[in-house]
């Protein structure tokens, strides 16, 4: 399985976090490719700067790789997949992050609940 991993997920396989179960860190290790979406790194940033996410920019870059995963860009077909979500959530990350999942196909892991109103690839932990 081909899986996409949104913000939170992210941030808490580069943390450990407890708050990642066991079946979502089992489905992480046996995946056959497990992407990051520059999308993510893009909320991340602005988090920092808002002063609503404590991490090290350069350090969610590095982890990416070294977590063994694979960086995952906007391409124009991504964008394009916008305009054909309907409006059931209103995240614009979270959108993108939707939007790729379906036009790759990729399955999404997440722990937010609305996104699974857009497709059947949507894997909520």
């Amino acid at each position: 399985m081909r899986i996409l991993l949104d913000t939170h997920i992210y941030l808490w396989w580069l943390d450990d976090s407890p708050q990642l179960s066991r079946a979502a860190r089992t489905m992480i290790r046996e995946a056959e490719t497990v992407y990051i979406s520059s999308a993510t790194l893009w909320e991340a940033v602005i988090k920092v700067g808002l002063g609503k996410l404590e991490a090290d920019p350069a350090e969610l870059v590095t982890g990416i790789r070294a977590s063994g995963f694979e960086p995952l860009p906007i391409t124009p077909e991504h964008a394009l997949a916008l305009t054909r979500l309907d409006n059931h959530h209103k995240d614009p990350f979270d959108r993108m992050l939707i939007a790729q999942a379906i036009s790759e196909p990729l399955r999404l892991l997440t722990m937010d609940g609305v996104l699974s109103a857009y497709s059947e690839l949507v894997i909520q932990l």
